[in-house]
């Protein structure tokens, strides 16, 4: 599938079900890009869980948070308090290696304060992310994996994550070439080139996690095939990992972004409640 293609599906999906702005949009960083949109429950309810929704577009500028806004909308409405975040992409200034991770790293840092102030008190947080967010997601999730050295080490853990047909390794998705050299891309080389930035990017070279993994991915995925879910979740697995494999019949990619389509209750089941 090319881009142009992705664009038109992206696009009907907006015009399929649009979303109303967010609540709020508050700043994790002094660039344009370090921001992230926050929606609370439609009901007015508290929410005892926060999602942190991460849009993917293989790590490219091309591709914004605008697209997660039907999804984002529709777990407020279902309860959830919900964190979209923006973050520098290849294609944009000082986006991919090491600025992407970079943005992931402070954002889930500063979230505890960012949803304070706007009266967000969730029990719970858990990570959601799309394709290449769902690899952005799980990185973030093991970032206590990282060598002590690491400026991005970090205690802090999510109490779950989601991987909507997420590249959840970024070894495979070199290798298989994903997104038209989009890993390669994102870190300034291939896995050959430099194994050291994969040791430190990889969520497949970090585990074990120590969070429950639900990986939803849909068996007709062309831009994400289904066996790199199936792979990681052999790994975590052997790892020790708390992990689920959830595959969806029929199902392509942005299908597990739609909230009108038969993913939207898996996604459901895999948040818990919502009160």
């Amino acid at each position: 599938m090319s881009a142009s293609d992705d664009d038109v599906l992206l696009q009907s999906l907006q015009e399929r079900s649009p979303a109303p702005p967010p609540d709020y949009t508050a700043r994790y960083g002094p660039g344009p890009e370090q921001i992230v949109d926050l929606r609370l429950p439609q009901d007015g309810a508290p929410a005892s869980t926060l999602v942190v929704l991460v849009h993917g577009g293989f790590w490219r500028a091309a591709y914004d948070r605008a697209h997660t806004a039907p999804l984002a909308d529709a777990l407020a409405r279902a309860g959830f308090a919900v964190a979209v975040p923006e973050y520098r992409r290849v294609g944009s200034p000082g986006g991919g290696w090491p600025g992407t991770f970079d943005d992931i790293s402070i954002l889930t840092e500063s979230l505890h304060m960012i949803t304070a102030a706007r009266g967000i008190r969730a029990k719970r947080t858990v990570l959601v992310g799309h394709s290449a967010g769902g690899h952005l997601a799980l990185w973030a999730a093991a970032r206590h994996r990282l060598p002590p050295g690491s400026t991005w080490r970090t205690e802090w853990r999510p109490d779950a994550v989601v991987s909507l047909a997420g590249c959840a390794s970024l070894a495979l998705s070199d290798v298989w070439n994903l997104g038209r050299g989009a890993t390669a891309s994102l870190l300034g080389g291939n896995v050959d080139a430099v194994p050291e930035r994969y040791a430190l990017a990889d969520p497949g070279a970090l585990l074990p996690l120590g969070v429950p993994v639900t990986l939803l991915h849909g068996s007709e995925d062309e831009e994400v095939p289904a066996a790199m879910s199936r792979e990681y979740a052999a790994l975590a697995e052997r790892a020790g990992d708390p992990v689920r494999l959830v595959e969806l019949p029929g199902m392509e990619h942005f299908g597990l972004i739609d909230p009108g389509s038969s993913a939207w209750p898996y996604l459901l089941d895999a948040l818990g409640d919502a009160g």
